[in-house]
């Protein structure tokens, strides 16, 4: 652990210097970062200290199919890919918020910039962090015997440093030195734990009942409830993916995506930046945590089972997403040395990644657009050492005061349903407007809020999750179509000025184009491209070749070899498909 730290800390001391000479530089890299080390900072920033948990008790309450929670969320992933990752660089924003000004117009747009860099910079961001801190909290309780604030001073104090110190490159370099410790430990945690005797190899433990029962990918629609397959499976592949807005999968792409993604040293690189995390981050990572989580069921059958094993913990602690810790206390010396080191490089890539993007958010968006537009570069990279700091202490602090996962933030996380066909089709339909997007979240907020406080009324009463979502979706969608449609469109010199930049294709902006071509202005680029189709054509087969080789690495593990090997030739299929297209893609 002291190892790893001191390689952190000297990383963001190396790059200090050149990080700290202007605000491009220090939020953005000097945007001249390559694709592999941009998608493998992604893929390490959304292996979180709680990660492991969440799927280790996903695994034990619905199997392994019920991660189609998240496995869906590809969708999300692949139209980000090939649809919105080059369009995003294209618009030489400094921050996704930054994006409001860019294609809205007049004070709805300044509103919308300033509500959002609050709400999602400081608020949501702050909750986020907040819960991860907590995760390393009950694993430095579990593993190490630390308290809480024992715990968060040793990991927050050594990522504060270097992300203070080293802006966006250090954190890009200590998430590929992370993630690589990452890996081993995970990998390495789960070959020992498949090696206990209780578990007996992974043959001996497929093999058990109640390891059994939890194995399939796809649910069994004659065993599983109703309820189940619709939350679970159906609704997350039908509807969630594209009306919900998620943290590392937002709809078209935001948050710490879009900063790597503007970061890039072109739209190509960009676009294999993107490509390159969803691949790891769906197909490749989260087997040895599945391993984990299945021989849990052998060693610790029921939440009663893992109470009894940790009498000293708050019994609200110990639910099903603790079997993942307590499987790790079962490592010899060493090992767990180098797994409790990946937890906390995992829990120091997603803090230095959001507090990073935090401060970006508060300094571009709130300091300079509303504070102190003729702020000095020196200042402005300052005041986003004096924002990182302020930023950690406050989810520090929030974390102390937490017991278990805020009714709050699961408050937060479905106040975005409904809002996620606004953000996908911005790009491409010119009649979305301000208004349209501020009904989006104050619709969505309400309905929320509505469900919210009916369930701790009346909790028997109360729609299920995958109802709520669905009244949700429909009520907001439905409202922000209608303000779009009557209220006054976006002004038609920022319309075309959006085009010019932009070049989203398609034929969602044919209005524009024509009129600006009736008064004389060329707003289209004629060696632009329409690459919709192909892109379009391109993230199916992404999607299609991925998914394939969740399924090919699952049957591998089973021994069912012919299965497996079927999986990775659809992948191949998949993977040619994108290689055809990516030839027709448009990039400058």
């Amino acid at each position: 652990m002291a190892a790893a730290f001191a390689v952190y800390l000297g990383i963001g001391l190396w790059v200090g210097k050149d990080a700290g000479k202007d605000y491009d530089h220090y939020f953005l890299s000097g945007r001249s970062m390559p694709w592999w080390l941009l998608g493998t900072s992604m893929v390490a920033t959304t292996f979180a200290t709680d990660t492991p948990n969440l799927v280790a008790g996903i695994v034990r309450q619905d199997g392994v199919f019920g991660n189609w929670v998240w496995w869906a969320f590809l969708l999300t992933g692949t139209t980000t890919v090939f649809l919105y990752a080059k369009l995003w660089r294209r618009s030489n924003v400094l921050t996704d918020i930054e994006f409001y000004e860019l294609r809205y117009s007049g004070k709805p747009a300044a509103f919308l910039r300033g509500f959002r860099a609050v709400y999602l910079g400081v608020i949501f961001n702050v909750i986020i962090m907040a819960n991860v801190t907590l995760a390393a909290v009950k694993i430095g309780g579990v593993l190490l015997g630390l308290s809480p604030l024992q715990s968060i001073t040793i990991a927050a104090v050594v990522t504060l440093a270097y992300s203070m110190v080293g802006g966006l490159t250090g954190v890009l370099i200590t998430d590929l030195v992370q993630f690589v410790i990452a890996m081993v430990g995970s990998i390495g945690a789960a070959i020992y734990i498949l090696g206990l005797p209780e578990v007996g190899g992974l043959s001996n433990m497929l093999a058990k009942p109640e390891v059994a029962s939890h194995l399939a990918m796809i649910p069994d629609f004659s065993k599983v409830s109703p309820d189940v397959i619709l939350g679970v499976f159906l609704l997350p592949l039908l509807v969630q993916w594209w009306s919900a807005y998620y943290p590392g999968a937002e709809p078209g792409g935001g948050g710490y995506v879009v900063q790597r993604i503007l970061a890039a040293k072109s739209e190509g690189h960009a676009v294999g930046a993107t490509l390159m995390f969803n691949v790891m981050h769906y197909a490749l990572r989260p087997w040895p945590w599945i391993l984990v989580a299945l021989a849990s069921l052998v060693v610790y059958p029921t939440v009663d089972s893992l109470r009894q094993a940790f009498p000293n913990l708050d019994p609200q602690y110990v639910q099903h997403d603790l079997a993942y810790p307590a499987m790790l206390t079962r490592l010899p010396s060493g090992l767990l040395g180098i797994v409790v080191t990946s937890l906390i490089a995992a829990y120091m890539s997603t803090m230095s990644t959001q507090v990073n993007w935090g401060s970006s958010i508060l300094v571009n968006d709130v300091y300079r657009r509303f504070l102190k537009p003729k702020a000095s570069e020196k200042e402005l990279v300052w005041m986003g050492q004096i924002a990182t700091a302020v930023l950690m202490v406050m989810a520090c602090g929030l974390a102390l005061l937490m017991r278990d996962a805020l009714s709050s933030f699961q408050l937060l996380m479905q106040i975005g349903a409904g809002t996620g066909l606004l953000l996908l089709l911005r790009w491409f339909w010119w009649r979305v407007n301000a208004a349209a997007e501020i009904t989006a979240m104050v619709v969505s907020f309400a309905v929320a809020a509505a469900f919210f406080v009916w369930g701790s009324q009346s909790p028997k009463t109360v729609p299920t999750g995958w109802q709520q979502m669905l009244w949700g979706v429909g009520l907001t969608t439905v409202s922000w179509m209608l303000v779009a449609l009557v209220t006054p469109a976006t002004d038609a010199a920022k319309l075309r000025e959006f085009y010019r930049r932009i070049q989203p294709g398609g034929p969602g902006w044919k209005p524009v184009v024509d009129e600006a071509e009736r008064i004389g202005q060329t707003v289209r680029d004629p060696q632009a491209r329409g690459d919709l189709p192909a892109a379009l054509l391109a993230a199916a087969g992404a999607t299609l070749g991925i998914w394939a080789l969740i399924f090919a690495g699952g049957y591998l593990l089973y021994g069912q070899i012919g299965a497996g090997l079927g999986m990775l030739a659809v992948t191949v299929v998949g993977a040619v498909i994108v290689k055809s297209c990516w030839k027709k893609l448009s990039f400058r």
